[in-house]
């Protein structure tokens, strides 16, 4: 299909599939030399843009299998036990130390910054409880060292899933967290 300019407009306005295909010829192509085709996306989309979609729908599914593994820890029968379940703090905490610090701080090019290094320290420690408390309750025999380890592999996974987070949406594009 051979799109002048004004066809190509009419064709991104009217196009339903969200691809449009733009050839582009002259007549030195109609006798034999080259045709140039560029095909371009109209909808939100495109192959560039959902990586963000896919991105987020990963990471969701990460949170939900961490959850999946406290849940299990907390609720199987042979467990029974739902102290566990006090982890969710520390899962709400943890991200907001650093969110605070981000928008309070101007990212200036210096390589120290004083309070983002105290909020990378609170992050850290509310990680190492998170961790730690599971280990207290099992050690003090309230919880059983199955549900211990379940609870544990939950925490890998919920933690490196909010570090994915942070990583994935962290930059400083159109789509940031940072306008809150």
């Amino acid at each position: 299909m051979v799109l002048t300019e004004s066809a190509e407009e009419e064709a991104l306005e009217g196009s339903t599939t969200g691809r449009v295909e733009e050839v582009r010829s002259d007549s030195a192509a109609e006798e034999g030399g080259t045709v140039v085709i560029r095909q371009g996306c109209v909808s939100s989309f495109c192959p560039g843009e959902m990586a963000g979609i896919k991105a987020l729908i990963s990471l969701s599914f990460g949170g939900a299998i961490g959850l999946m593994f406290l849940m299990l820890g907390c609720a199987l029968p042979v467990y029974d036990k739902y102290w566990p379940l006090f982890l969710l703090f520390f899962y709400i905490l943890s991200p907001i130390p650093y969110c605070i610090s981000r928008r309070v701080v101007d990212d200036t090019d210096s390589a120290s910054n004083a309070c983002k290094e105290l909020a990378i320290f609170l992050t850290t420690g509310i990680v190492i409880s998170a961790f730690g408390l599971p280990i207290v309750f099992a050690r003090a025999e309230v919880i059983a060292w199955g549900a211990c380890a379940l609870v544990l592999t939950g925490n890998v996974v919920i933690f490196g899933t909010i570090l994915g987070f942070f990583i994935v949406f962290g930059s400083n594009d159109d789509f940031s967290w940072q306008q809150w």
